[in-house]
């Protein structure tokens, strides 16, 4: 049924959680998958208490952690296709819209389904910080699975 699944990651653990689920998924379904990890380009970070001007950041600089940033997190979720024995490239793009570049890349890469994971977040920590899966459901025409990733629990004093 789906032969390519986009597993858009950031790097956290609840996003490690949600590419392992997809890998899972994927495995179990005979698919093939895109690993993805999309950044803001530097452009975007201006507007944020000076950041640039405050650490003295060039673009240059920002674009080579960036790129360091994603090989680290991409080579995760690639080591764990590898053991599962699922197919599996990787990509990393940059996109002022977190939401836009997963789309986008689910395009590119003729992906037919989107694994993407969600906190669950409800009421008014969902209205101030928004949701990328979200905004990836009011934005694509691709299949999309909303894995409900869960919160670790904390440790007690």
């Amino acid at each position: 049924m789906f032969k390519k699944i986009l597993i858009p990651t950031d790097g956290s653990a609840l996003s490690a959680q949600s590419a392992n689920a997809g890998i899972s998924f994927a495995r179990s379904t005979g698919a093939e998958i895109v690993a993805l990890h999309v950044s803001q380009p530097f452009a975007a970070t201006m507007g944020f208490d000076g950041m640039s001007a405050a650490y003295a950041i060039t673009d240059e600089d920002y674009d080579k952690a960036n790129a360091e940033q994603a090989k680290v997190y991409l080579k995760g979720v690639m080591d764990r296709a590898e053991t599962a024995g699922v197919k599996a490239t990787a990509h990393a793009v940059s996109n002022f819209n977190i939401a836009d570049g997963i789309v986008q890349a689910a395009t590119d890469y003729q992906c037919d389904m989107i694994f993407i994971g969600s906190h669950g977040r409800s009421g008014l920590s969902r209205l101030l910080l928004g949701s990328v899966t979200t905004k990836v459901l009011a934005l694509t025409h691709t299949a999309v699975l909303v894995y409900r990733v869960k919160d670790e629990p904390k440790a007690s004093k």
